[in-house]
């Protein structure tokens, strides 16, 4: 076969376009509370927050960090977030966290930091919602809780 200088053209274009999904967070509804209980018995954290509209409970994860804030958050163990949770009249909600749940991690001048994100059914999630505590000193007497 001889060799042959060849062209090719064609008219047809192609496009497309690509767009990613916003999972909405959970936001904050007021200030969360550090509720310190009797010596210490009963202590608990108190999250106040509103569920994205098209959302439900059982989209929600809750993690903690226990090395300190900004470190990388763990799923929070032994707790049920169905179970600790109350909708409010002004259809906001309530999340008790127990502070023994929270274990030896609340001690003296520790912080703690607790997240409540939406894992949305494409197995991607929202940014999450985050509060800080603070057990202050023993049986809880100083201690806090701030909205991050």
């Amino acid at each position: 076969m001889a060799p042959s200088d060849a062209t090719w053209t064609d008219s047809e274009a192609a496009s497309a376009s690509l767009s990613a999904a916003t999972i909405p967070a959970p936001t904050h509804a007021t200030a969360c509370r550090y509720v310190p209980g009797v010596l210490g018995l009963g202590a608990r954290v108190e999250i106040y927050w509103k569920l994205p509209t098209g959302y439900q409970l059982s989209n929600v994860v809750t993690e903690a960090s226990t090395s300190g804030l900004g470190s990388v958050l763990a799923p929070l163990t032994g707790f049920s977030l169905v179970t600790n949770t109350t909708l409010l009249a002004d259809g906001s909600y309530r999340t008790n966290v127990p502070a023994n749940l929270l274990g030896g991690l609340l001690g003296l001048g520790t912080e703690l930091e607790i997240a409540l994100s939406i894992a949305d059914p494409s197995g991607w999630r929202s940014q999450p919602l985050r509060v800080a505590t603070n057990a202050g000193l023993i049986a809880g007497i100083g201690g806090t809780c701030r909205n991050l």
